[in-house]
């Protein structure tokens, strides 16, 4: 079994975001990035499936030479090869439609993907990906297992979980639950020396459409000041929440 990861290059999240350039471009000025969260379940779940059945695992990540040392750190915890296709990604159809390429040329039976990235949570490219592909797709997916040429999911929905069966090739989408925390795979020094030498293909664009570009990036407000009330004010306190922070 052939399975392709798609990884995301993301800030970490307690890092401090300012944009530039009349708040049209994020500036990366001392951001540290990590790989994707949901990515990284994604990750470990297909490690998991290439000790236990002996899959193949590659990486993919769009994006510029930057993104490298966020594609070792995924190779250093396993993964057999990668590929970087060498472009900005600003747009969500452009993404899933390189990497639908990507996918096709490497005859693929998995691709996982992270249900959304941390940065922009747009939650649009695997299932325009599988869309592509005309290939079978669960999204918020928090369980897999594969048989032959047949998977067995579960996905979260609304007050519940739904399990499902689909016929390879699949993509799914991942999230939090498709391995336990506890699971997630820290790299050694000997995977870490073992991931210099695994390769990393960098690819060039097809150039694909791009549909959206954004206009602005807006900071949410800064947090008020918080004003005190007496506990046992319960009237000033009703006040303020029906005439001032019109709450109630």
């Amino acid at each position: 079994m052939k399975i392709l990861v798609c990884i995301s290059h993301v800030p970490d999240t307690t890092s401090k975001i300012n944009f530039t350039e009349g708040d049209v471009k994020f500036d990366i000025n001392g951001v540290q990035f990590v790989i994707n969260p949901n990515d990284e379940f994604g990750l470990t779940r297909a490690m998991w499936f290439k000790e236990k059945q002996g899959a193949t695992v590659d990486i993919i990540n769009v994006g510029g030479p930057e993104t490298e040392p966020t594609l070792r750190k995924a190779l250093a915890i396993g993964a057999d090869s990668a590929i970087r296709i060498n472009m900005t990604p600003t747009d969500s159809f452009q993404v899933a439609k390189e990497l639908s390429g990507a996918v096709k040329d490497g005859d693929y039976d998995l691709v996982i993907a992270g249900r959304e990235s941390i940065d922009y949570n747009g939650g649009m490219v695997p299932g325009m990906l599988a869309t592509i592909l005309g290939a079978n797709f669960v999204t918020n997916c928090i369980g897999l297992e594969i048989e032959g040429d047949k998977a067995t999911a579960i996905r979260e929905i609304d007050g519940g979980k739904e399990t499902l069966t689909a016929a390879l090739p699949l993509v799914i989408a991942g999230q939090k639950g498709l391995v336990e925390e506890s699971d997630l795979k820290i790299p050694n020094m000997r995977g870490i020396m073992q991931a210099r030498k695994k390769p990393l293909k960098v690819v060039e664009p097809s150039q694909s459409e791009t549909r959206t570009e954004a206009v602005k990036f807006e900071k949410p407000a800064p947090k008020g000041e918080v004003k005190m009330i007496d506990p046992d004010n319960l009237d000033e306190l009703i006040d303020l929440l029906h005439n001032e922070a019109k709450a109630i």
